[in-house]
């Protein structure tokens, strides 16, 4: 039961957060943006992995340190390039709003956070690739139906914000923010090289197959971490914004940094834990039933939000990309079964 139900039940869990994390950004005022992403970056990506790990992985630093320097380099490298990815994917919402970037990075890094992985086993499951192929392909058109479902939202707003489109800019940024995303996953699937990974050290150590993945994910997010810090370090220098973390009345801005931190690795976290159970196909059948898991609950606390209200032909499509995201996530799991 532990290899069929219960890793898929923990990756539709780790959906939740995935789908949740993005509410505190709605709360950063009056803390500016590089200020507010910088205390979230720190929690998100060092504090918690780290504590996490500390407490089920026995001598974390030095299963860190027996593993081999070019595995956590390379994993390390891969949580930076998601790190360019995520940057870009702010960079797109202003250009094209949120629903089309959100379609279009979630559907694309769902189906390069599972195929390129795959292609990179040394022994993936062949009879396994047409199902993966197949929800892939399900998927991403579900998602397509939910990006169309936001654009015809956005057509009903006048406000002048929405007015700001550049589409053609909009569309490459998003793009290539969709695909550089997919490496956070790509890293945590290299950091479980057979034999040589982050993961096997680990389980050598006293850490069962499941809180192996912790270890990775303290790795993977040092790229990450080192990036994003970067980039909100040389914001607050051009925007001369170093006093915004003393802005009085900040503590819920604080405060939400924090959530968003606690469900963005959340979702990292129990989805590392049931990957790891499915085995040698974990990641590429886990990543993209996130991804979609991802999308369709940050759709459920947009409709609870009322962004949907007055739009009922735009929400009648959203509703038909989400059953149909759920047709390939279905297709994707039974894939884990197949031999």
């Amino acid at each position: 039961m532990e290899l069929t139900f219960i890793p898929l039940a923990l990756v539709l869990f780790a959906s939740l957060f995935q789908g949740s994390f993005g509410l505190g950004m709605k709360f950063m005022a009056p803390l500016k943006w590089e200020a507010w992403w910088l205390v979230h970056s720190l929690f998100a990506m060092i504090v918690l992995p780290t504590v996490w790990a500390l407490i089920v992985v026995p001598d974390l630093f030095g299963v860190i340190d027996a593993a081999p320097m070019g595995v956590k380099l390379m994993a390390m490298l891969f949580g930076a390039i998601w790190g360019i990815g995520g940057i870009m994917f702010g960079k797109s919402v202003p250009y094209i709003g949120m629903s089309l970037t959100y379609g279009i990075v979630l559907g694309l890094c769902a189906a390069a956070g599972s195929l390129i992985p795959y292609f990179m086993k040394d022994d993936p499951n062949a009879s396994a690739l047409p199902y993966v192929i197949s929800g892939v392909v399900v998927m991403v058109v579900g998602v397509a139906l939910t990006a169309y479902a936001g654009i015809l939202r956005d057509k009903k707003d006048d406000s002048e914000e929405n007015k700001k489109v550049d589409l053609k800019a909009g569309l490459i940024i998003a793009i290539l923010s969709g695909f550089f995303s997919a490496f956070l996953g790509i890293g945590f699937d290299y950091g479980y090289a057979e034999g040589a990974g982050i993961g096997h050290y680990a389980q050598e150590a006293g850490a069962t197959v499941r809180n192996s993945s912790l270890a990775i994910w303290v790795v993977v997010l040092w790229g990450a971490f080192i990036l994003n810090a970067a980039y909100a370090l040389f914001m607050m220098y051009k925007n001369k914004s170093w006093n915004s973390f003393a802005e009085p009345k900040s503590a819920k801005a604080y405060m939400w940094s924090i959530i968003a931190a606690l469900c963005w690795f959340g979702a990292l976290g129990v989805y590392g834990q049931g990957a790891s159970l499915m085995g040698n196909m974990g990641s590429v059948i886990g990543w993209p039933i996130l991804m979609g898991g991802g999308l369709i609950i940050s759709n459920v606390w947009a409709y609870f939000n009322k962004e949907w209200a007055g739009a009922k032909k735009p929400f009648n499509w959203l509703i038909l990309g989400v059953l149909v995201i759920c047709v390939g996530m279905v297709v994707i799991g039974y894939s884990n079964g197949v031999s």
